[in-house]
């Protein structure tokens, strides 16, 4: 991590593929749930700096369905509440109702991006459409298959592209080969944002997640994501984060380790799909003083 923050030059230095440097990495697990511990311990901010907090938050998130059931319509309705995040009244209470406060980016499938694309386009707003791709998300498909799916949503109007990697090349050492595929997936994106899911649950050790992570720089990705997302380096945790207050962890220890500038969409995301809604709900909570009924946010 603390590589990522270091000079240009360094960075440079990752897009090469280095294989002895990898064979020596190894990771304290001791030390690293230790300081995860420390900073999930940490007192949470209270009341106006945790709404603040908290927009910052939504303005970081990729706001997702991957559902077998999507259709157009809950496409459109995903893309309105990317552009309307939080209730106006509710923004105008804390005066930031003219602050342009939108969701970082939609993301879905690659069969909806034309969805997404048609339904941004219609509102007026410039958000970016993410979308998953190569065999998402066990990656098991062939990578002829995987290569003209990022081809497709790319055709289609994607400008992020969110690949996964194939699992068994991490597990087995295959470092190489998986440097060849994602170089592959790079090329494949053309002028679309490419960002690399680790799948970090499965990958069997900390060391082999950060060994994927240092790969995939290496071959030129902008983007690593904890399944896992890292933009030359930007970061984006995704998959299990459902609460305000995961977010607001997930905040604090990217302002803690990486510094205040990594704290805007640019370099950090938050993949979620049901996150904003307990975002929203916490917000009029702070502005009521009462806890929202169902009837009161029908957009969340």
């Amino acid at each position: 991590m603390y590589l990522i923050k270091s000079s240009s030059f360094k960075l440079l230095f990752f897009l090469l593929l280095d294989l002895s440097w990898i064979s020596k990495i190894q990771v304290n697990k001791p030390a690293v749930l230790r300081r995860a511990e420390q900073i999930q311990a940490r007192r949470p901010v209270k009341k106006e700096w945790q709404a603040a907090w908290l927009l910052k938050a939504v303005t970081c998130i990729d706001l997702t369905t991957l559902s077998g059931d999507d259709t157009a319509s809950n496409v459109q309705r995903l893309c309105y509440k990317a552009k309307y995040p939080i209730r106006e009244d509710l923004l105008k209470a804390l005066n930031m109702h003219d602050k342009g406060i939108t969701t970082a980016a939609v993301c879905v499938y690659p069969a909806r991006v034309c969805d997404a694309v048609k339904a941004l386009k219609a509102a007026g707003c410039d958000i970016p459409v993410a979308s998953v791709a190569t065999g998402f998300p066990a990656g098991q498909t062939h990578l002829k298959t995987r290569l003209e799916e990022i081809r497709l949503a790319v055709e289609d109007g994607a400008t992020e592209i969110d690949v996964v990697i194939n699992r068994t090349l991490v597990l087995t050492g295959q470092w190489k080969a998986l440097y060849d595929e994602i170089r592959q997936f790079r090329k494949a994106c053309g002028e679309a944002h490419l960002k690399t899911i680790l799948a970090t649950g499965e990958l069997g050790s900390l060391t082999n997640v950060y060994k994927a992570s240092m790969i995939a720089m290496m071959a030129g990705k902008r983007f690593i994501l904890k399944l896992c997302y890292i933009l030359n380096g930007c970061f984006k945790p995704a998959g299990g984060i459902r609460s305000a207050k995961d977010s607001l962890v997930w905040l604090s220890l990217i302002k803690e380790e990486l510094g205040d500038e990594w704290m805007k969409p640019e370099l950090f995301r938050i993949g979620a799909s049901t996150l904003l809604a307990d975002i929203e709900r916490q917000i009029y909570h702070h502005v009521t003083g009462r806890y929202a009924a169902y009837h009161d946010l029908p957009m969340s």
